[in-house]
């Protein structure tokens, strides 16, 4: 475990425990030795973490200390730093701009070891950035999945061959050269995928399929592309 890590946890071990804790227990439930045991400690109360007790005693922690509402272990917060790099690689800019958004919140939030482990500019996403669909609003999809509103697009299929389309939109697939809608189509009266970059306009129909979005991801996700009649969208 790495000591930023290890930090961490033992101010979790002393804020849930009810009576003092040696070094021996805690080295014991972190799997690390008694001497980085007392390391640790030492460090944390040169951080003015209130942590009170000695050699033989046991360690407390003295009430009102309480971690930041935002708390992660090192490895967590490279999860999240590698998760943000990959969003700037989609073709969505709503998504892009939030992710700018969630990092700088999160780099204002969590204590300065964490907050190295973001600066550090470790771990990187590699690939092909993926264009911004000319014809379509990946932002405006996605708060219709999230309304179940339909959809109207101007659409050419993988012959050119141009259709208007009316769907109800239950997923999105981001690839990484471009994102796929995933949509029961009513004039196909099945589920398909609606490549982005092939959409020249899409806007939101004054109509919507609320309650049937989660009964048709269902069904696409069990393999089902043509649902009987009576289970698609109205």
């Amino acid at each position: 475990m790495r000591k930023a890590s290890r930090l961490f946890e033992i101010i979790q071990i002393l804020r849930l425990a009810s009576r003092p804790m040696t070094a021996a227990a805690m080295a014991e439930t972190l799997e690390v030795t008694v001497r980085s045991i007392y390391r640790d400690i030492a460090a944390l109360q040169a951080m003015r973490v209130p942590i009170e007790g000695g050699r033989g005693i046991g360690y407390i922690m003295r009430p009102g200390f309480d971690l930041p509402p935002l708390m992660f272990s090192v490895e967590e917060m490279e999860a999240i730093v590698l998760s943000l790099a990959l969003l700037e690689r989609t073709g969505d800019e709503e998504l892009k701009r939030a992710a700018k958004s969630v990092n700088q919140k999160i780099a204002g939030a969590v204590p300065a070891l964490l907050r190295q482990a973001m600066e550090r500019k470790a771990l990187y996403a590699w690939g092909s950035v993926a264009q911004s669909p000319a014809g379509l609003d990946l932002g405006l999809v996605r708060r219709a999945i999230r309304d179940e509103q339909k959809l109207m697009l101007d659409y050419r299929d993988e012959l050119g061959r141009a259709t208007e389309r009316r769907i109800q939109p239950i997923a999105l697939i981001y690839y990484s050269q471009t994102a796929n809608i995933v949509a029961w189509c009513e004039l196909r009266q099945a589920i398909r995928n609606f490549r982005s970059d092939r959409v020249e306009h899409c806007e939101t129909a004054d109509a919507y399929f609320r309650g049937d979005g989660d009964r048709l991801r269902q069904l696409w996700t069990s393999g089902w592309t043509n649902p009987p009649a009576a289970a698609t969208g109205k």
